[in-house]
């Protein structure tokens, strides 16, 4: 990563500016074109330095107010499978494979769901688990009651070296 990069990173951390052309405005406050704005952030998503630009929605000010982190205990040998299937779900923002902390946590594959109603949201759960079907031996859902988190890493100008 060069200065370039480094001023790309602090500027976009906590979002792309909300113009209509956000490239732009960027290229405009670092003094590049849009063109090597873009081209720079692909290079550092494909370098792994960047995992992905996406929208962060508050599911709450959208009315999903059903939200729920659910885990499954899931034979390991299907896991991956099972994962890609789960994650394919419409109504699934984030599904993950984490490891188990016997006794207490038999739980290896999550997945979050989001619904406006609780009835939606047990639909959701039966949907899953009928989709795993022999493979899960057990399941828990723990529902949000509140945002924690909507951010990522975030670098101060005055600690990035040049």
């Amino acid at each position: 990563m060069d200065k370039i990069d480094r001023k790309i990173m602090t500027a976009t951390q906590a979002g792309l500016p909300l113009t209509a052309e956000p490239y732009q405005t960027l290229a405009e406050q670092i003094g590049i074109s849009a063109d090597e704005v873009m081209q720079r952030l692909k290079t550092m998503q494909e370098n792994g330095i960047i995992r992905r630009i996406a929208a962060v929605p508050n599911h709450y000010k959208l009315g999903y107010q059903h939200n729920g982190m659910t885990v499954w205990d899931v034979d390991d040998q299907s896991i991956d499978a099972l994962g890609k299937q789960l994650g394919a779900l419409d109504f699934v923002s984030h599904c993950y494979h984490r490891p188990r902390h016997l006794p207490e946590w038999p739980y290896n594959l999550f997945a979050m769901i989001h619904s406006k109603t609780a009835a939606g949201a047990a639909e959701q759960i039966k949907q899953i688990a009928a989709l795993l079907g022999s493979h899960c031996r057990s399941h828990e859902v723990l529902y949000s009651t509140k945002i924690l988190k909507k951010t990522g890493l975030r670098i101060s100008a005055k600690n990035v070296s040049p």
